[in-house]
């Protein structure tokens, strides 16, 4: 059985937008430069289309994988305040015909210490969004599931969030924090709908592949 970790009120945006908008945010603040004398890091390896949990009814488009922060990343209320500078970080977005969407955020830390670091700040700030989204707005209830972690490399998290406004729009999110060696990624897969309708065992088999395809 899933854990439920709480049940919150959000904001008035709609339910996945504003519980996140998206994980991009989580992996990289505004593109910056590197620093002074610091070696370009080298891109890690990145999900394609047919990565992704197969939709019912549309397959998955891929975009490019593109150097530094996605533009949405700052706004992202579970993720935004776990990454720093763009330069070290890429992404890629995802999307179908309809209302499913996704995007993996990469970053490359100095050091597996960094990226262990990394792991764990991303990881308690997806845990701790619900009571965030509350904060931020009474208009939204938000429920937090901690799905467990998943068997590769140096290890993986899957969790899921449900938000829920007033007017009622539903949204369904799936989160997952992996790293492998001194990279960490994340995917973000999110559409219309509630918890039984998130692809749980199929989004772990995407964080899997992920994580494999860092290196």
């Amino acid at each position: 059985m899933p854990k439920r970790i709480r049940t919150v009120t959000l904001t008035g945006l709609t339910a996945l937008t504003a519980a996140g908008l998206a994980l991009g945010t989580l992996l990289a603040v505004p593109a910056g430069a590197a620093p002074a004398g610091a070696a370009a890091p080298q891109r890690p390896g990145f999900l394609s289309a047919a990565d992704l949990p197969p939709h019912p009814s549309s397959s998955w488009t891929a975009g490019r994988i593109t150097a530094g922060a996605s533009p949405e990343v700052e706004v992202d209320r579970c993720l935004g305040m776990a990454l720093g500078d763009g330069w070290d970080s890429w992404y890629r977005d995802f999307r179908t015909d309809l209302d499913t969407s996704a995007r993996q955020v990469s970053v490359e830390l100095s050091s597996v210490s960094a990226a262990k670091g990394r792991f764990s700040r991303v990881s308690e700030d997806i845990k701790s969004c619900a009571t965030r989204i509350e904060q931020a707005d009474p208009e939204v209830e938000a429920t937090l599931r901690d799905y467990g972690t998943v068997n590769v490399e140096e290890g993986a998290h899957v969790y899921g969030l449900h938000t829920e406004t007033t007017w009622g729009a539903t949204d369904i999110r799936l989160l997952s924090v992996g790293r492998d060696g001194t990279t960490v990624t994340v995917v973000d897969w999110r559409q219309l709908g509630d918890f039984d309708d998130a692809p749980v065992k199929a989004f772990k088999k995407t964080t899997v592949t992920a994580v494999n395809k860092l290196h």
